[in-house]
């Protein structure tokens, strides 16, 4: 097999001329999710949980701010990206030795203190 100037032979995805996967913006996901929150099984699903069908407006919402963000300048999205990335929270909460015991008690001291009242009378 002949390989090209520039062909990514290495099999990692990234040829010498492109940018990082992760710095490229792609809006593949974005459509992908607003075609799957027109799917049947999907609608049928919110209206089992909700009692009402999905109007995908927060879909619509995701694929035109992508879109919006492939017409502006490249230094321009990074800067808007990485805002995002820094404004979203942490999944887990940090918290000290004392912090983590304060809160797992509080939260669990119930199941520790109930007296042992599902014990039959002749125990």
């Amino acid at each position: 097999m002949d390989f090209k100037e520039g062909d990514d032979s290495t099999g990692s995805g990234i040829s010498s001329r492109q940018k990082p996967l992760k710095s490229r913006l792609s809006c593949t996901q974005y459509f992908d999710a607003l075609w799957f929150c027109y799917s049947p099984f999907h609608q049928m699903q919110q209206y089992y949980r909700y009692g009402d069908l999905d109007n995908c407006g927060g879909k619509w919402s995701a694929l035109f701010d992508c879109l919006a963000l492939k017409i502006k300048k490249v230094d321009e999205v990074e800067k808007i990206l990485q805002d995002r990335e820094n404004s979203k929270s942490h999944i887990w909460t940090y918290r000290t030795v004392e912090e983590a015991s304060e809160n797992w008690c509080r939260m669990y001291r119930r199941f520790l203190d109930e007296p042992d009242s599902k014990q039959g009378p002749d125990a």
